[in-house]
């Protein structure tokens, strides 16, 4: 019987230590991915990809690229999270096409405000916050909106490095959307810092533009898999109500 969310969320620790003689489903984690995929994304760009590992040859040369670790070592599978921010153009031409089928791809006269809006959203905005040239672009944006700012709420986070936290922001809500979807299934996982992100990517056959957001572990937990007792700091710390 699949946990609750509340049940879930409590169930799921790091797991170091994976059980040997306890395979986890192949089709089962991959629809793990697939509630991953409905995380909320920034401008629903969907900047992620997700490789799901099951073949032992490449689970070897991945937990070699994790440093060795136990996490890696005596997972079944394991999913890397990738942040894909480069392919922002192929995404946003992606919710264009969605978009012109939904509105019935009807002459722009008759578009309404809203969706007028909507299609401008990705025909223009989207690349205005993303295209960039050597980095040049984007600080001359973040300046341009920095002076906007002073006479009105804007948006400011336009350069580069932003673009690249907005898209693994977004990776990182899928990851967590699968890890809480794995812990319901009674199924255990363990989001990995410790890799060598070049390696990673070389495993996979990655293009140079993608980045490692979380390679994650999966399995069933070993009664010592879990190092210890969860802590967390006083809620009264990280709690503020305004």
């Amino acid at each position: 019987m699949e946990k609750k969310v509340t049940e879930a969320i409590r169930y799921r620790r790091s797991v170091r230590i994976y059980k040997v003689d306890a395979p986890i489903e192949v089709q089962k984690v991959e629809q793990c991915i697939k509630n991953a995929v409905l995380a909320p994304t920034s401008s629903n760009l969907q900047l992620w990809e997700f490789y799901h590992i099951t073949q032992k040859e490449v689970l070897n040369k991945l937990a070699d690229a994790c440093l060795g670790q136990k996490a890696a070592k005596t997972a079944h599978q394991m999913v890397v999270v990738v942040a894909r921010k480069d392919l922002w153009r192929r995404r946003a031409n992606a919710n264009l096409e969605f978009l012109n089928t939904t509105f019935g791809n009807k002459p722009k006269e008759e578009y309404s405000t809203a969706e007028k809006f909507a299609i401008n959203y990705y025909k223009k905005l989207m690349p205005t916050i993303y295209s960039d040239f050597l980095g040049v672009l984007g600080w001359l944006k973040y300046y341009v909106f920095q002076i906007i700012g002073v006479f009105k709420p804007t948006y400011r986070q336009v350069r580069q490095s932003d673009m690249r936290i907005v898209a693994h922001k977004s990776a990182a809500l899928a990851a967590q959307n699968f890890m809480i979807s794995m812990a319901a299934i009674g199924y255990d996982t363990c989001p990995m810092e410790g890799h060598d992100s070049l390696r990673v990517k070389k495993v996979l056959g990655l293009p140079r533009s993608s980045e490692i957001n979380m390679v994650i572990g999966c399995g069933i937990r070993e009664e010592q898999g879990v190092y210890g007792p969860r802590f967390r700091v006083p809620f009264k710390e990280v709690y503020k109500r305004l």
